[in-house]
């Protein structure tokens, strides 16, 4: 599987950069670009899997918000509205 990489600039505080030096070279990598990789590979999944948390959460607030004849009423009309699709 191919994928395409980019060239970036980005600003990194002396600290941070001097310790992902030490870690890529302790790893045997020629540059730090490969744990940046990683770290933003991690961040990205976890704060999806925390929109999806924040999500159902805001769901389950709802849960018992309508009566038993509304959403009666909100099935009808989805399964309506799926019947007349196409």
């Amino acid at each position: 599987m191919h994928h395409e990489r980019m060239r970036t600039t980005i600003e990194i505080d002396e600290a941070k950069l001097v310790k992902l030096k030490k870690m890529a070279a302790e790893r045997g990598e020629r540059g730090f670009s490969v744990l940046i990789d990683e770290a933003l590979e991690r961040y990205l999944d976890a704060a999806a899997k925390e929109s999806f948390e924040e999500r159902r959460r805001a769901l389950e607030t709802l849960f018992g918000a309508w009566d038993e004849d509304t959403a009666a009423q909100v099935r009808e009309r989805i399964n309506e509205s799926r019947r007349r699709w196409r």
